[in-house]
């Protein structure tokens, strides 16, 4: 039976993890099929499961990766590790504190180079990652961490979204991608999922 379920552009947004505008350009350069109702647009989720799949590499859409720990796989009592890294410290610390009270076990890192170190150092069952940073920048610090783990979900959180970017960060498999400013709902509720909870 063919998938008939339609989303809206706000669920959209959501199953996507991204912006109104990155939406916009990718339904104009005909990325992913969209349908007008009246003033409205409409998604088969069908088509954006579709689209999605042609976007991650063909190695990883054959193989399928392993799942992320799940809470029935982590050992009860143990709380996800997760590494925070972005260049502003106010965006640093927020992330931190807030995943903190969540139950989360945090590290953070003011850049790309930080990360790198402590990535080599330690297991992690997570990374929240800013793009634009000095030096090493996001998408480096992705691909780094993947070939430690290759599992690792990330989350991207950005102030500076672009469709080139966003599709990157697709072919990267990212489990999430936030566009500052957030809303720290929106975070754990992308922490949650990149953990399979």
């Amino acid at each position: 039976m063919i998938d008939e379920t339609f989303l809206t552009t706000e669920e959209v947004l959501e199953y996507l993890q991204v912006n109104l505008r990155t939406v916009y350009r990718l339904i104009k350069a005909g990325k992913i099929p969209a349908v007008r109702v009246g003033r409205q647009w409409r998604f088969r989720k069908g088509d954006i499961d579709a689209w999605l799949d042609s976007q991650r590499p063909r190695a990883a859409s054959q193989t399928k990766p392993a799942a992320p720990a799940t809470p029935a796989t982590r050992t009860p009592g143990v709380r996800p590790r997760v590494l925070v890294v972005d260049d502003e410290s106010s965006i640093r610390d927020l992330l931190s504190k807030t995943l903190a009270l969540a139950d989360y076990d945090v590290d953070a890192s003011p850049d790309g180079r930080a990360a790198l170190e402590r990535l080599r150092l330690t297991s992690y069952d997570l990374l929240i990652v800013d793009l634009k940073m000095p030096g090493i920048d996001g998408l480096t610090v992705i691909r780094e961490a993947r070939r430690m783990k290759v599992d690792l979900p990330v989350i991207i959180i950005t102030g500076f979204s672009s469709e080139s970017t966003a599709i990157e960060a697709l072919n990267l498999g990212v489990s999430g991608y936030l566009t500052k400013p957030f809303r720290v709902p929106e975070v754990l509720k992308a922490a949650l999922k990149a953990l399979g909870e």
